[in-house]
């Protein structure tokens, strides 16, 4: 059996895993990412993580194919530069080369994190019959991954995708990247996160206060999407508006790109038709197309969490840097 190693180097966590080449992902391990560490610290935790994922599956490094790594930002594959990552302390370093000296006599290779996440979905996933399709990765910010004609489209500067900085409110939320009134700002599960809590300051009384033990501190995506279940008013509210905001940016995709299929992934995609029938019913009515006979399947990730590691295990590109 062949090996492969996927880093999926996220805004929250950086995740390393083992996977086939039938694209099977055999063992993962993470850690916090540091986020304010730079790229030589970044690249020792990854080195670190590798280490002990081969020990525990009583591998050498030199048994690896190769070494994917998914970036959260624009990876320019040309020139090995992490240009621009705005959830990172990283900007204009030559991530690529650090990674090949790090990881010694290794072959290695990178990409933007959602579109790994989109390639694993291409490969093993929910799209992996389609031939164009959008992965929307909701988790600290919005990523985007664009799949046409079975390869990864990254635009000129190999910064297309980045889907999450499309403004969906003019003179909106001040987002990180520079700009106001990003869609990552009012979609991600960060910015959900933060409505959840925004709502509860405003309503002692809700479920949500129980499901979180009073501690608003330990709000997660999940702890909404309970307090929906259970019928919960202020929650309900909090999903609606929240949907009306995911579905906004959806529809644009839509509009723009018509892809056969548009894959919602991360953490808050495992609430299923919580989610998705009600982007459903928004697309019927505020598409440009909505009147076609062929409309875009709005689907669920298979892979979930694990769709950028397996992606990323898996890139390939001729024309990489040595």
């Amino acid at each position: 059996m062949k090996y492969y190693i996927g880093i999926d180097l996220g805004g929250t966590n950086l995740v390393v895993g083992l996977v086939s080449e039938s694209a099977s992902l055999i063992d993962k391990e993470s850690v916090l990412t540091n986020v304010r560490a730079g790229a030589a610290e970044l690249l020792a935790d990854m080195k670190a993580v590798t280490d002990k994922l081969l020990k525990r599956n009583n591998l050498e490094l030199y048994q690896i194919e190769s070494i994917g790594i998914g970036v959260p930002g624009a990876a320019n594959r040309v020139t090995g530069m992490i240009e621009f990552a705005n959830n990172l302390n990283v900007s204009n370093e030559p991530f690529l080369p650090m990674a090949k000296e790090v990881f010694k006599g290794q072959t290695v290779y990178f990409n933007n994190d959602a579109n790994a996440a989109a390639w694993g979905e291409y490969l093993a996933g929910a799209a992996s019959n389609a031939k164009s399709f959008v992965a929307v990765t909701l988790g600290t910010g919005v990523g985007g991954g664009i799949i046409i004609d079975g390869e990864i489209f990254e635009g000129v500067n190999f910064a297309a995708g980045e889907i999450g900085h499309m403004v969906i409110v003019a003179d909106g939320i001040p987002c990180n990247c520079g700009r106001a009134g990003c869609f990552e700002a009012y979609a991600s599960a960060t910015a959900l996160i933060q409505q959840t809590k925004a709502a509860m300051k405003g309503d002692v009384f809700s479920l949500l206060w129980e499901l979180c033990s009073d501690d608003i501190s330990k709000v997660e995506g999940k702890t909404l999407f309970d307090a929906v279940r259970r019928g919960d008013e202020t929650a309900v509210r909090v999903l609606k508006q929240y949907i009306k905001y995911l579905a906004a940016g959806i529809i644009n995709i839509i509009n723009v790109f018509q892809p056969e299929i548009i894959c919602i992934g991360g953490g808050i995609s495992k609430a299923g038709d919580l989610l998705i029938e009600p982007i459903k019913e928004l697309i019927a009515k505020e598409s440009y197309s909505r009147t076609s006979a062929k409309q875009t399947r709005i689907v669920t990730a298979k892979l979930y969490n694990d769709a950028g590691i397996i992606g990323a295990a898996l890139l390939r590109d001729v024309n990489q840097p040595s």
